[in-house]
């Protein structure tokens, strides 16, 4: 029989921001894995940043051991894993929606609307992405031509409710679904308008450490080049994420 560690199994019982980014986390970048061989049930969580594992297991007051996978993450970047063993912890995501082998069929929980962007911020840290296309004019490079967020998933049906989640929420009105054909997973992706939309929707209510930091500095960084974007609301969240 393995070591028992202690962790909070009651953490995804009640809503909070915490408990919403975290499970917008799990949603991206966990899994939930059955060992009935072990007779064991367990909660992992594998990112190439680490403090993103690391504030999962800060908040989920776990004592489990961050291992490192150097031939698991992109790039050729290592990846940290967490995996925590908890009956009550799988169950209770079971509950909510996560199951095993999730990532072709998942869909979108029922998050109350005020943990809306908690949990959605939760998933982009984990499976989104922002990017800015810039182009050179006679060797200079000129401030970014346009701002693109993306969000990935193998399940088309979770994109598809994260959409009119975005929209109704965020007043983002327009976006592509696209799908790779050749790695079976689907983008959503958003123009450069309603991407400033979604920072705002993102990042105007977050709570210190629950967002990572490098993408975050992509948004503010295209704030900077673009200031014609920057209004009162985008202006109040860069205040408040400062």
């Amino acid at each position: 029989m393995g070591i028992k560690y202690a962790v909070n199994e009651k953490f995804f019982d009640t809503w909070s921001m915490q408990m919403a980014y975290i499970l917008g986390f799990l949603y991206a970048d966990g899994h939930l894995e059955d060992s009935p061989n072990i007779r064991g049930k367990y909660v992992r969580v594998i990112n190439t940043d680490p403090d993103r594992v690391e504030i999962i297991r800060e908040l989920l007051q776990s004592r489990h051991i961050i291992s490192i996978r150097k031939d698991a993450g992109t790039n050729h970047k290592p990846a940290f894993l967490l995996r925590i063993g908890s009956y009550r912890l799988y169950n209770r995501l079971c509950e909510i929606g996560m199951t095993p082998r999730k990532s072709l069929t998942m869909k979108f929980p029922d998050v109350p609307a005020k943990y809306l962007s908690s949990f959605v911020r939760g998933y982009f840290d984990g499976d989104g992405c922002v990017h800015l296309e810039r182009y050179e004019d006679n060797g200079k490079i000129r401030p970014a031509k346009r701002m693109r967020t993306i969000f990935t998933s193998g399940s088309k049906k979770f994109l598809e409710t994260l959409s009119k989640v975005l929209r109704a929420h965020a007043g983002i009105d327009k976006y592509v679904l696209h799908k790779h054909t050749k790695k079976g997973s689907f983008q959503l992706r958003l123009s450069s308008e309603n991407s400033v939309r979604l920072f705002m929707f993102m990042y105007s209510t977050a709570l210190p450490r629950l967002y990572l930091k490098r993408k975050c500095a992509i948004f503010t960084q295209y704030f900077k080049e673009r200031p014609e974007w920057v209004n009162v609301k985008v202006r109040r969240t860069l205040k408040h994420i400062q």
